[in-house]
């Protein structure tokens, strides 16, 4: 049984870190060098991640840097960005990409509240499915007798708990991304 609750717990931890990582990549204003993890270049005949081909830096609160390590990249490099979409525009000077953060003008902010939000409800429900998969394994384990009423509804109950706690962490990073986002 502690198992199964510590299998269940690990992997509501899981979408929330997954929350965490999706969340650095959205723009809050300010530089950061998670706004380019999922630039993908081609280079060497392969995609590859944009930070195995090149050093990232937020030079300034609005200006990330981009140095290749290899020069020969470069152009690939900025196209890689522009076909990311991310509402940066690269200036290439022969050796260094440079790449200034706009200003979010107040409807971007509310597009980004609602990507939030949106990608908070889907760590939501990866946490409910974790929820109702150990529910089942719980049932299962009832009705195979290995466990009795009395241990399924204690289950249940820290099943319940576990998933409550991470809905409630999963919240709590969504307003402060939140509050990041609108923050001018």
């Amino acid at each position: 049984m502690k198992e199964l609750l510590a299998d269940a717990k690990r992997r509501m931890e899981g979408a929330v870190k997954a929350l965490e990582a999706d969340f650095a990549t959205v723009r809050t204003g300010r530089a950061s060098t998670h706004l380019l993890d999922k630039v993908v270049v081609d280079a060497y005949g392969s995609e590859m991640p944009l930070n195995q081909v090149a050093t990232v830096h937020a030079a300034e609160a609005r200006l990330l840097t981009v140095q290749p390590f290899d020069k020969s990249l470069l152009k690939s490099i900025e196209k890689a960005i522009m076909e990311a979409q991310l509402g940066l525009t690269p200036s290439n000077d022969g050796s260094l990409i440079r790449l200034p953060v706009p200003p979010l003008t107040e409807e971007r902010r509310k597009e980004y509240v609602k990507l939030v939000h949106k990608m908070a409800e889907d760590a939501r429900i990866a946490v409910r499915n974790v929820r109702r998969d150990a529910l089942q394994d719980v049932k299962r384990m009832e009705k195979d007798g290995d466990i009795s009423k009395d241990e399924v509804s204690r289950a249940s109950d820290d099943v319940q708990k576990i998933t409550d706690a991470e809905v409630k962490s999963i919240d709590e990073h969504m307003h402060k991304k939140e509050a990041e986002i609108l923050e001018v």
